[in-house]
């Protein structure tokens, strides 16, 4: 099996997908865009009834991130937590894929089924909820993850790659 991984230091929380299966299917589908925030789902109806159709698209964007902002702070503030299930086991991701990733540490049982969030290092910040399937005791297969987090995936590892190249072509002159 020849899978490609690339360098990418982030961390990831899971727990085996059959203590669960439906607290970890509800939110696996609160964290989806179908479940966005009320700033979100504001932002797409207006864009669906035409409100948004002669704004600047990069500076809603930003107003918008204002908005999470200031409720993340008033959050922080009121000392109130997002509600997010409990997972068992905290691990550091050492490379990723497309469909893959590796763990730094032995912690993946062969053939099992888990459940995960992963902190994308993405703008804007947020949690990716992810099925994966371990391969062997660090390597995983993506199983199952909603499309837009694909997408960013898949932006992350290639603006991965990018940073590698470049530290690779400095570290020659």
């Amino acid at each position: 099996m020849n899978i490609r991984l690339v360098q990418a230091p982030i961390s990831i929380l899971f727990s085996e997908a059959d203590i669960d299966p439906e607290s970890f299917m509800r939110e696996y589908h609160q964290l989806s865009e179908s479940d966005d925030d009320p700033i979100s789902q504001w932002l797409k109806l207006a864009k669906a009834r035409g409100e948004a159709s002669e704004s600047d698209p990069v500076l809603l964007n930003l107003i918008v991130e204002l908005h999470r902002k200031i409720d993340a702070l008033e959050m922080f503030l009121k000392n109130e937590q997002p509600k997010r299930v409990s997972l068992m086991h905290e691990a550091n991701i050492m490379s990723i894929g497309f469909e893959y990733f590796k763990l730094a540490e032995d912690v993946l049982e062969e053939g099992k089924k888990y459940y995960g969030r992963i902190l994308m290092p993405v703008h804007p910040k947020r949690d990716v909820a992810i099925f994966f399937q371990a391969e062997d005791k660090t390597l995983a297969k993506i199983i199952k993850m909603h499309e837009r987090d694909e997408k960013e995936w898949a932006a992350y590892l290639t603006a991965r790659e990018r940073v590698l190249i470049r530290e690779a072509k400095e570290n020659k002159i």
